[in-house]
């Protein structure tokens, strides 16, 4: 492993720590106050992230917003709130270990995209590791076997969009540069979760705006670690680590919210992420050859 792509491993840890911390005070703060408020926040502060980058942009504001893809951009920014406003609610309701382990899944699902959406040649090696992926999704949901629950589906449903958002965004930075594609999904949802957060707001009592703050810094913070990141390696090179982020998640719904990790759970993560990580190794290996 090279110098720089070590770096990445160390940024990619960092900023997947980041997302479970964010991750943590978002079902602290989303199980006292409306889910849809809380997302609103995020948004107001991430937005004012972005804005502030773009106005530091070397070549003016104006020419780094600049796009061709504005109808893609405002799909993307739908797409990205309704994904972040299901996964905080599934937090609250099946807590953080349950919702991140489906999710899990949502690698696997941008493979399954990438071939109808991008053109992209899929060999029969990685549907099936896509297939193996669903399975372990199924032995966490466990249709049929009473201990299914709607709410379950949340994260499913979580990851379906991301995926698509993943997807599209690819397809956006093939005709213009990154920064749009980075900038337009925040602004955006800032205008889609504004009159919804103003609607749905509760006054934040005393010291609860610290948790609240903390989390909409956070997910500023992880952001910037994840651009971060992908400024010192390849994708490729650190993209296993990402993974890492479930067992951080783990650790803290166990230590700070009581969470249980249910072995079919944890049986169904592993079947998950070793697909995932195979469905990896095989776009490697296709890539080299």
């Amino acid at each position: 492993m090279t110098q720089s792509n070590l770096r990445g491993v160390w940024w990619m840890v960092a900023t997947v720590a980041a997302f479970a911390i964010q991750d943590g005070f978002s079902r602290l703060v989303a199980a006292e106050y409306n889910t849809l408020m809380v997302v609103a926040v995020r948004y107001w502060v991430f937005a004012a992230f972005v804005l502030g980058r773009a106005l530091q942009r070397p070549e003016g504001f104006r020419a780094a917003v600049k796009t061709k893809r504005m109808p893609s951009h405002i799909f993307r920014a739908a797409l990205l709130v309704a994904e972040i406003c299901l996964m905080v609610q599934a937090y609250t309701l099946i807590g953080l270990i349950h919702t991140h382990a489906v999710f899990a899944v949502c690698p696997l699902l941008v493979v399954a995209m990438s071939g109808p959406l991008l053109g992209e040649r899929i060999s029969l090696a990685r549907w099936g590791a896509v297939a193996i992926g669903l399975v372990g999704v199924l032995i966490i949901l466990r249709p049929g076997f009473g201990v299914f629950s709607a709410a379950a589906l949340m994260p499913l449903g979580s990851a379906v969009m991301f995926a698509l958002f993943s997807v599209l965004t690819r397809a956006a930075a093939r005709d213009e540069p990154s920064f749009p594609t980075f900038f337009w999904p925040g602004v955006l949802g800032a205008a889609m979760m504004t009159p919804i957060g103003i609607y749905t707001w509760m006054p934040v009592h005393g010291w609860d705006w610290v948790p609240l703050a903390v989390y909409a810094g956070v997910s500023v913070l992880s952001n910037w670690l994840l651009t971060k990141t992908y400024q010192a390696a390849e994708a490729s090179s650190v993209q296993p680590f990402a993974y890492l982020q479930i067992v951080f998640v783990a650790g803290i719904g166990i230590f700070f919210f009581g969470e249980h990790l249910d072995p079919l759970i944890a049986l169904g993560a592993v079947v998950v992420i070793g697909a995932g990580l195979y469905a990896l190794l095989l776009a490697r290996r296709e890539v080299a050859a």
